[in-house]
């Protein structure tokens, strides 16, 4: 028998008895459910290779047409945020046990990373007024998508209400993990005047077949839903679970989903000590009650405190471990097989040297931000932005005139040094020649002024 040293089960009859065994006649046939218009049919187009010093400098000059914030004034946001983060967080989750840790099985040489860990859960708990919170998912989408899926098994229901106004990126995910085991997904409209939700047309939708109703507050166009509570008693009246996603940096001013009924509460933990990275790794949020029967439903790990053996001393452990890896996939609640450790790490060192008061004050900066730069919009430009009523946090929906198509408005900012936002309107049509900005503490009144002037000369010079 010839085996490769880092290929194991390269040998033809091992590869044949193991194909035998799973019940195909051939490797192509694990691939059968891929179009075949999908299937490659000829070798990768690569290069010859090259020596090393070659190839870095290859990926050098490829990876120096990236331009970066700093480099480029950038108003992007929908999800993932520029933020500056404290030389604190990056030195101390550069620290050895923290940068290359995986699943803490052996407590007893864990010990530094589980509590890291706890004491992430319990800032979540506190900041969401959660009882209950797992040590992360991959990011906001999969945290939304799983609990979804959570809330179907609680309920044993397969219908999902999910409110207009979120984010076309998670309802996508939303919709590809709820497809295969046919959980249906009915989008609530929005009511395009306030901003929120239609709560005429969720009443309408709501029955005793509902699972859970989910809605972002902040929406993912900024509007800060103001009926929460009649939200919540509406949900709950017909047996459903209430599903609440949000952005973490808002709750230092606006009311955490605990306060209002929330029973669970997902979001993006990225702007809590991470950086963009060009879109990743990320960090879901994930919390809920402390009632026993969802608990017990929650996908991923949690991490509990208990006593040493001698019982002097506090230790931590994973507990309800009830993940695939760990028991029958029939009985498991998530194929989630591992979290965002590093980045939870971030997360818990960042919220500790902020302390109440400093999220607080980060919030109120963002909104300050966002509300000086829409209200010289508004004002000096005649611009809607907001388009809708309701109270705004960090994004600003902008509606720019006909004459000035939004996406050659866009193109021409990117052109002037700008990320001036993303267009909505082929999501949200409500909101014809639209765009959504974000605002970040690293903006400065100088940069918001730039932002306001170059709209206010692009959109003029094509309406005069």
């Amino acid at each position: 028998m010839t085996m490769k040293p880092y290929i194991p089960n390269d040998d033809p009859k091992i590869i044949s008895d193991m194909l035998r065994e799973i019940g195909v006649q051939s490797i192509e046939d694990l691939y059968r459910d891929i179009p075949e218009e999908m299937i490659l049919e000829r070798n990768l187009n690569l290069p010859p290779a090259e020596t090393e010093d070659a190839v870095q400098r290859l990926m050098e000059e490829k990876l120096g047409s990236n331009l970066i914030h700093g480099e480029l004034k950038i108003f992007l946001g929908g999800g993932t945020w520029i933020h500056h983060v404290p030389s604190a967080v990056s030195h101390l989750i550069g620290r050895g046990e923290f940068l290359t840790s995986y699943t803490p099985y052996q407590p007893e040489i864990s010990q530094g990373l589980l509590q890291v860990l706890f004491e992430y859960q319990s800032l979540i708990c506190e900041l969401t007024d959660m009882e209950v919170a797992n040590c992360s998912m991959y990011d906001w989408g999969t945290a939304a998508a799983e609990a979804v899926l959570m809330a179907s098994r609680v309920k044993d229901r397969f219908k999902i209400l999910v409110a207009g106004n979120v984010s076309p990126r998670r309802l996508e995910i939303m919709r590809t993990y709820t497809e295969p085991v046919n959980i249906l997904i009915e989008k609530i409209p929005l009511d395009a005047e306030t901003g929120g939700i239609d709560i005429n047309k969720l009443g309408e939708a709501l029955d005793e077949e509902v699972g859970a109703f989910y809605m972002e507050n902040p929406s993912y166009l900024g509007s800060i839903e103001d009926k929460v509570e009649e939200i919540c008693d509406m949900v709950h009246g017909v047996g459903g679970l209430y599903v609440v996603g949000v952005d973490p940096v808002s709750l230092g001013v606006i009311k955490p989903p605990g306060e209002y009924g929330a029973d669970i509460v997902v979001g993006e933990g990225q702007p809590l000590g991470n950086r963009s990275n060009f879109g990743g790794p990320l960090l879901g949020i994930f919390g809920s009650r402390g009632d026993m029967k969802v608990v017990r439903q929650m996908p991923g790990r949690i991490v509990g405190m208990t006593l040493s053996q001698e019982g002097d001393k506090k230790a931590y452990s994973m507990i309800l471990q009830t993940r695939e890896q760990h028991i029958r996939r029939e009985r498991a609640t998530s194929n989630i097989c591992t979290n965002q450790a590093l980045t939870a790490a971030a997360t818990a060192i960042y919220l500790s040297l902020l302390g109440k008061r400093g999220l607080r004050n980060l919030a109120e900066g963002l909104a300050y931000r966002a509300h000086y730069a829409a209200h010289r919009l508004r004002y000096e430009a005649a611009l809607p932005a907001p388009p809708y009523e309701y109270p705004y946090f960090r994004e600003v929906l902008i509606e720019i005139p006909e004459e000035m198509p939004v996406r050659s408005l866009l193109a021409e900012g990117l052109e002037r040094g700008y990320i001036l936002g993303e267009p909505v309107e082929s999501q949200f049509p409500e909101y014809k020649n639209s765009f959504l900005a974000s605002f970040s503490d690293l903006h400065t009144k100088q940069d918001i002024d730039g932002f306001v002037d170059l709209i206010k000369e692009l959109a003029e010079g094509r309406t005069q």
